[in-house]
């Protein structure tokens, strides 16, 4: 099936996510768009000399009017988080750019399924929908699919168990206030607390697995990167790749992308990650999966956090 998907922003995460598009296959036609033009040119020019080895797709870099019949669009303009930063720090300048760049696309991309990944991602996804003028099933962003990769691939190497087998998400906001709801986290089934005691191989000796610890690392491990190579954006480009790949598949699948809630577990007017269904016309659906009261009480507490920054930005 063609699939044209354009991403607005050529830096590290942008580009590295046209790369992972194009080394999948996800993709026929990508279009890369940047203020910086010459930039843009070049990641194309470099990702497209290496398409011999790929399935087939056309990779350039264009302009807004070039944008048009994309199937996805993917955001990621914005300037990047430094060391020591806060995702929320950025709020205000990356909403001014994101500001700009709205009416632009969606001149031409009407129909588009957009994809916001610059930070704060749930900030200008809740931005996106307030001043587009597009339906909520068009918009959400990549939220918590990158903490919960991170989650799973935490849990995998722990366990030592392979990262498919593992089952488990982080919820709320891409940020301090995310959380785990670990009623939900199972391993091949086995809720997540009682896989050690099935293990019938007794020379195995795992230590408990320590919840606030593992939370923590999730929430750190993007600060710990940026610190040593002063960015992240392969990890949220394979992640990014995923949401684009399930956008594309026949069938609908479940994701923590960030969304407009509409009254879930008692949260409205502001977007957030929880499981939804997300398909070939975007946004589908959400899942209100059976949360405890104390994790109703923790995601309720994220969406208080976003709201407090909302208050305080001018859209």
């Amino acid at each position: 099936m063609a699939n044209k998907i354009t991403i607005i922003g050529a830096g590290q995460v942008g580009s590295t996510i046209a790369y992972t598009l194009t080394v999948k296959g996800i993709a026929s036609e990508i279009v890369m768009i940047d203020i910086n033009t010459q930039k843009a040119l070049g990641e194309a020019l470099d990702i497209r000399q290496g398409t011999p080895f790929c399935d087939p797709v056309t990779i350039y870099a264009g302009t807004y009017e070039d944008a048009k019949n994309s199937d996805i669009v993917i955001l990621t303009s914005g300037i990047a988080r430094k060391p020591g930063q806060s995702r929320l720090d950025l709020a205000q300048t990356n909403v001014d750019i994101t500001k700009s760049i709205i009416p632009q696309i969606t001149k031409y991309a009407p129909s588009a399924i957009y994809v916001v990944v610059a930070n704060p991602v749930d900030i200008l996804t809740y931005q996106f929908y307030k001043t587009s003028g597009l339906s909520a099933n068009q918009i959400f962003g990549s939220g918590t699919i990158l903490d919960t990769a991170r989650l799973r691939s935490r849990i995998a190497e722990y366990y030592k168990i392979a990262q498919q087998n593992v089952h488990a998400y982080v919820f709320g906001e891409h940020g301090d206030s995310s959380f785990v709801p670990w009623s939900l986290a199972n391993i091949a089934t086995i809720p997540i607390d009682e896989y050690k005691q099935c293990l019938t191989d007794d020379d195995k000796l795992i230590p408990p697995l320590i919840h606030d610890e593992v939370e923590t690392y999730i929430r750190k491990s993007g600060g710990k990167i940026i610190e040593r190579k002063g960015a992240t954006f392969y990890a949220v480009a394979v992640s990014v790749a995923h949401i684009c790949e399930c956008i594309s598949n026949a069938a609908d699948t479940t994701l923590t992308v960030s969304s407009l809630m509409n009254g879930e577990y008692g949260i409205k007017d502001v977007c957030l990650s929880t499981l939804s269904v997300v398909g070939r016309t975007g946004l589908k659906g959400r899942l209100t999966a059976p949360l405890s009261d104390k994790e109703i009480v923790s995601l309720r507490r994220s969406a208080d956090c976003l709201k407090d920054v909302i208050k305080q930005i001018r859209f």
